[in-house]
């Protein structure tokens, strides 16, 4: 069978198509193997894909319209057109395009060239094209496009696929198309020319067909006695084998011409789904044509792209090499190949990409069947933890390849017939041992749930094999040891629970959405079959692993998964009998959390009044709570009577409660009236503080418990008032026992006592009315403030805390710092919710957000919850919160450190860190936030002047160092109420006698970032970016005396009038262009000015406390920024001024050194002039005039 030329190998038949496919490339582009396009506008952005991709010239397009010109001539000037190799004589249906027929196949070429042209303007000018495009009826397109290649080809197959003239420019033309730089032409060619190779690649196989089986015709005839010989057959098979030859020889030169000049250089295309639909395509004549393509020259084109960076590109390869691996005849020849690669198809297993790292791990499970002793024990130990990973998906490939490793070659299944036999329970017992053994000894996780998920699709009927898992438990003489027995046990429950509910453990993502008609049909009928098999050895598992709680506890949570009908259908109320004894024995035996949670939730499942064994049930559970009622009150009364208890009395005490308590949870014990004497028992432990810790713990949990009860029955039915006034005192008397807990030694009866009031303060709130339930208002109850500061104090104390630094987290106390960050998350959790629902004031969320930036990583998804649910209930009082966490932090700092050199403290940056998260969370909406944030500058000025310096001391107020923090929401206000805020510090400062020997940093500070070259960037009240140029224009200077004081207090937030335009401009000289730089800078640090709030130049010289503060505000002193200060007083001087600047620059560099420069008094005077005749209904309305600045206040 001839085999394919490799891409390396010389041409050996020369042709047309040969000749263009080589001489041609040259036309196309100053370099044949470019491969990376040089984009710009709307084509590729990316400059290479692998790094190793040469650059298109830029004149592609002409060259390649020139050379198809050339070509059309030459093929017009042959006569007759060549076709070779093909058939000497044509076929009768095919054409020959001579004389007048080749003059008529010039002008379609005229046309081609337009519809070129036209269709790169057009992509020059969008960057859409249908293969791109969005939309159902686009991907139908891309689907018919390729079915169009396809059918081409086969249409063609016998007639003018071996003309010449039509394929030559048709791979002519996608081959010049494929090294455009215009991205469309360069993607669809790529596609085109592919499935074109594609279709060729089914035509030389059957070619190949075609000439076996002519081979073996003419050996037939051959082998024929002289007698029976036929020469005219003989000599018509020569001819047909001749033109089969030359057929496929055509065919190879149409492959090898689109495999060099297309496949060549985009397999590393900067597109990814253009070097995608290269290794698609390869990867399918590999699998068509094997004898041709499937070698180690094609083989490295996939090798090289697995280490692509973009994940649609691995993904091809790895479904192109599963395709070949997946075949055993075909493995043998991908040896080298799976040498060179392995190692990266291993790693590829942990890629973070999800579905990568699927198909990688399926692609080495066909490895691992097809190619035995390629993957070494090493390869697959990297393997072995992905069984743990959350994407159920890649969990679930992992434990195919852990299954055909481990337990395949040991429990193979052997078929009798053609179907599988059954396996033996010897097989059985095996798998069960290597799965214990896997799981124990490679102690990569502590949960056996999730490698049954892993396992449940490639081994779910060893999984279910109850049978051999009851079996191996029940065994008097087994050989397992204690971990194994809990593993074996924890494996039988994950599997019924697998096979009832049918979805995965908890933390484990699957995209699956619910189960099919027959999954449902398959679920149920697993359900009976493990009901009706472990209803009868339950019990006999209790009995035996009773004494052992880590096993009890699972065992007792199969009831849950159970049919609980078929104790009825199937007369097995014996066994319920049995199991209900056990259940007694194990709760009296046991006092774990786990254990008797386990038992109350089975003892609640089968309390169900629907079912007929209900009376049976209901005896058994008041007989136990009979018991452990008895035993409470005779334990109690020995507590009450005397001072002292020893060890084993405080432990059955304390176990009795547990037991209580957790039965009290899931089943109503009200009958048996627990109130009141776990009220005596708290109210000594109050009082005398000689009941021990692990008797109080449960004793609140179980008055807790019957106050829900009672609550439970009086919402459900008519209450009387004196009922509901009842249970409002017993719960009012519960709060002041919790509130006196929570100053008990024991961190563990305050946490219990703070979370039980947490809960029950939500649960007695205001919302307990909504929802028709007006007859509970009585029982509405809202906390005192003591009680409110109590808890407030608590989360101080208890929630923010620095823990220690955690190690590995595998170390025990690692664990113990987790669980303890759980507890406290769950403790500031409980005091948010208070805080949303109305139950506390709003005001003590400052608690809670002055440690945001400090405890982040902690506590920083609920704060931030927390702060977006409390600017949604109202947005001023959250503003108002946020300035009182940042005055409570700054105070508290203020105590500890004093005033001197407090802004270079690291706890002053974490408060300006602080501030800035604050400023953050207003958000992008400017003109929303646009009042609050004046408002909160306004409070902080407030604040920082509040308190004046010690009498005769020239040292600056001690709060001053709070602008500093307030400087960090400046960014958040417009321009005009920047320069409004300005002149209300000028105000305030004034309030204060003493004069510094130098400006006070803190005022620098706040004032440089008001200024606008702090921030001039800033956004329209629409939200939009606002023009520099738009500026706020002023009154004229006649108006601006007649504005009354209390007018200049206001603060008006005006809308933004348009700019005046540029009157004149006089050259003077060239030397001071460093000035008029000085002059911008120098103006944009001034306060500028909004409708009726003008600075004269008395109150810019008392601006700054009280001197020296026009040092801060006009550097420059006099000269030219003096001059200047008339000019800053019109409208729009900043966008005029850059403006200007821009001329004067350009102007100046043309000048000689004798040029005037720019007469900037008289322009000052003219922009005045102009402003001095602008209308009234130029200025902005004001938004938002009842914002006033009270100065009384100090």
């Amino acid at each position: 069978m001839p085999t394919l030329r490799s891409s390396s190998s010389p041409s050996r038949v020369s042709s047309p198509l040969r000749r263009t496919a080589g001489g041609g490339q040259r036309g196309f582009s100053a370099s044949s193997s470019s491969s990376v396009s040089v984009p710009y506008g709307d084509r590729d952005s990316d400059q290479a894909s692998q790094g190793d991709s040469d650059s298109l010239s830029a004149d592609e397009g002409s060259d390649f319209e020139e050379h198809l010109r050339r070509n059309v001539k030459k093929r017009a000037a042959k006569r007759p057109l060549k076709t070779t190799p093909v058939a000497k004589h044509p076929k009768k249906g095919s054409q020959m395009v001579c004389g007048h027929g080749q003059k008529d196949s010039e002008p379609p070429a005229i046309d081609l060239f337009d519809a070129v042209k036209a269709a790169k303007s057009d992509m020059q000018d969008s960057g859409d094209y249908p293969l791109t495009a969005p939309g159902p009826s686009w991907k139908k397109f891309q689907g018919s496009f390729c079915e169009f290649v396809k059918t081409l080809v086969y249409q063609c197959q016998y007639s003018l696929l071996y003309d010449g003239f039509p394929m030559d420019n048709l791979i002519s033309l996608l081959t010049g198309l494929s090294d455009s730089q215009v991205r469309a032409f360069r993607h669809t060619s790529t596609l085109a020319a592919m499935k074109l190779m594609t279709s060729l690649v089914r035509v030389a196989l059957q070619l190949s067909l075609h000439k076996d089986n002519n081979q073996r015709q003419y050996e037939a005839e051959r082998n024929k006695g002289p007698g029976q010989r036929a020469p005219e057959r003989l000599e018509s098979l020569l001819e047909k084998r001749k033109e089969l030859q030359e057929h496929q020889e055509e065919i190879e030169g149409m492959m090898n011409a689109l495999f060099r000049g297309v496949f060549v250089h985009r397999y590393r295309d900067v597109l990814p789904e253009i070097r995608a639909i290269c290794i698609e395509e390869i990867g399918s004549w590999m699998q068509s044509y094997s004898t041709s393509f499937l070698t180690d020259s094609y083989l490295k084109y996939i090798g090289w792209t697995l280490h692509d960076k973009h994940r649609e590109v691995r993904l091809k390869c790895l479904k192109a090499l599963k395709g070949l691996y997946s075949s055993q005849d075909l493995t043998a020849r991908l040896e080298l190949f799976t040498s060179r690669f392995k190692d990266r198809m291993v790693s590829m297993a942990m890629d973070r990409e999800y579905d990568v790292a699927v198909e990688a791990v399926k692609l080495l499970t066909l490895i691992l069947k097809n190619m035995e002793g390629v993957l070494t024990d090493a390869d697959c130990v990297g393997i072995y933890p992905v069984v743990y990973a959350s994407n159920r998906a890649l969990a679930s490939a992992a434990g195919e390849f852990l299954y055909w490793k481990l337990f395949y070659p040991e429990c193979e299944t052997r078929t009798v017939g053609g179907r599988e036999r059954r396996r033996s329970p010897r097989a059985q017992r095996t798998f069960f041992h290597l799965l214990l053994s896997f799981f124990v000894e490679s102690e990569l996780h502590d949960h056996a749930a999730y490698l049954v998920d892993s396992l449940w699709d490639c081994a779910g009927s060893q999984l279910k094999d109850w049978e051999c898992l009851t079996s191996l438990l029940l065994e008097k003489d087994q050989n397992l040891g204690d971990v194994q027995e809990s593993t074996l046990i924890e494996i039988l429950v994950s599997s019924v629970r697998q096979a009832s509910e049918g979805h995965p453990p908890v933390g484990r993502i699957t995209g699956r959405k619910g189960l099919t008609p027959k999954e449902r049909k398959i679920q149920a009928d697993d359900r009976v079959k493990l009901t009706e098999h472990l209803i009868p050895l339950l019990p006999q598992l209790l009995a035996k692993f009773s004494a052992d709680a880590e096993k009890v506890a699972p065992l007792l949570q199969l009831l849950k998964y159970f049919d609980l009908n078929i104790y009825c259908t199937r007369r097995l109320e014996k066994h319920l009998e049995l199991f209900l004894q056990q259940l007694q024995e194990v709760v009296v035996k046991h006092a774990e959390p786990a254990v008797l949670e386990a038992g109350a939730h089975a003892l609640y499942l089968l309390c169900n009044p629907e079912f007929t064994f209900f009376s049976r049930v209901d005896f058994a559970r008041s007989q136990l709570m009979d018991l452990l009622t008895d035993r409470f009150q005779q334990e109690l009364e020995e507590l009450l009577q005397s001072s002292f208890l020893d060890e084993d009395e405080v432990y059955s005490l304390a176990a009795t409660l547990k037991r209580l308590s957790a039965f009290y949870n899931a089943h109503d014990l009200s009958r048996w009236e627990l109130y009141e004497p776990c009220c005596r028992l708290l109210q000594k432990a109050v009082d005398t503080g000689e009941v021990p810790h692990q008797v109080i713990l449960p004793a609140l949990t179980l008055v807790y418990f019957s106050i829900l009860w009672t609550l439970t029955h009086l919402s459900g039915s008519g209450a009387s008032q004196k009922q509901l006034l009842s249970l409002k005192g017993r719960m009012v008397a519960f709060c002041e026992l919790c509130q006196s807990c929570l100053s008990d030694v024991d961190s563990e009866i305050q946490e219990q006592a703070f979370v039980l009031l947490s809960d029950l303060l939500l649960i007695f709130s205001p919302q307990m009315i909504v929802g028709g339930r007006d007859f509970l208002r009585p029982l509405v109850f809202f906390p005192e403030a003591t009680l409110q500061s109590e808890l407030a104090s608590f989360l101080m104390d208890h929630v923010f805390i620095q823990p220690g630094e955690l190690g590995s987290g595998h170390s025990q106390e690692d664990h113990l710092q987790i669980e303890q960050l759980h507890q406290r998350r769950r403790l500031l959790a409980g005091f948010c919710k208070l805080l949303l629902y109305g139950v506390l004031d709003m005001d003590a969320a400052s608690d809670v957000f002055k440690h945001y930036s400090k405890f982040y990583k902690d506590y920083g998804d609920i704060i931030k919850e927390t702060l977006t649910r409390v600017r949604q209930i109202d947005r001023s009082h959250c503003s108002q919160i946020l300035l009182l966490s940042l005055k409570q932090l700054y105070t508290e700092l203020l105590q500890e450190q004093g005033p001197q050199g407090l802004n270079e403290l690291p706890a002053f940056g974490e408060m300006r860190d602080l501030a800035r998260r604050f400023a953050l969370s207003f958000g992008p909406q400017q003109l929303q936030n646009r009042d609050l944030v004046v408002t909160l500058h306004k409070e902080g000025i407030k604040f920082s002047l509040s308190e004046p310096p010690p009498p005769g001391s020239s040292s600056q107020p001690p709060n001053l160092a709070f602008l500093e923090l307030l400087s960090e929401f400046s960014p958040r206000l417009f321009h005009q109420d920047k320069q409004l805020l300005l002149s209300y510090l000028e105000k305030c400062l004034q309030r204060i006698s003493q004069s510094p020997a130098c400006p006070w940093g803190p005022v620098t500070t706040y004032c440089h970032s008001l200024s606008p070259v702090e921030n001039t960037a800033e956004t329209s009240p629409q939200g939009c970016p606002r023009y520099k140029k738009r500026r706020t224009e002023g009154p004229s200077r006649r108006q601006r005396g007649d504005v009354s004081s209390s007018q200049e207090e206001s603060l008006q937030l005006n809308s933004i009038p348009p700019t005046p335009t540029l009157t004149s401009t006089a050259i003077k000289r060239r030397q001071p262009l460093r000035g008029l730089e000085e002059v911008e800078e120098e103006g944009r640090s001034e306060p500028e000015l909004t409708q009726g709030q003008p600075l004269s130049g008395n109150q810019r010289s008392r601006f700054s406390s009280p001197q020296h503060f026009q040092t801060l505000l006009n550097p420059s002193g006099p000269g030219l920024g003096n001059r200047l200060t008339r000019a800053s007083q019109g409208s729009s001087l900043k966008s005029t001024m850059k403006a200007l600047l821009f001329a004067t620059a350009l102007s100046l560099s043309l000048m000689e050194e004798d040029e005037e420069e720019l007469e900037i008094h008289e322009l000052s005077e003219e922009w005045q002039e102009t402003d001095k005749h602008a209308s009234p209904s130029e200025h902005g309305l004001d938004l938002l005039d009842s914002t006033e600045l009270n100065l009384e206040d100090f």
